[in-house]
């Protein structure tokens, strides 16, 4: 049974470390639902579950970002892959 590759939906950073921009819908569309949940929770929730939301919402985007990078997350200087 063949495997069918998944498609990234981040470009790796050329330079340093973690995710480029989004190069595939589902990364868009997730870089827009963080912003929406960013926006939602400044505007309607206290101090205490703002920081709550907004930390919970950075570290799920960073999580599935990192799986969802061509090549994983990891220390670049520059060089084209």
């Amino acid at each position: 049974m063949p495997s069918h590759p998944q498609k990234p939906w981040f470009a790796p950073k050329r330079y340093g470390y973690g995710a480029g921009m989004p190069v595939a819908w589902q990364g868009w569309t997730l870089l827009a639902l963080f912003f929406a949940i960013l926006t939602l929770a400044n505007i309607f929730l206290d101090d205490g579950a703002r920081t709550a939301t907004i930390l919970t919402a950075a570290v799920l985007l960073a999580v599935v970002a990192a799986f969802k990078t061509d090549g994983g997350w990891r220390w670049r200087w520059g060089e084209r892959e």
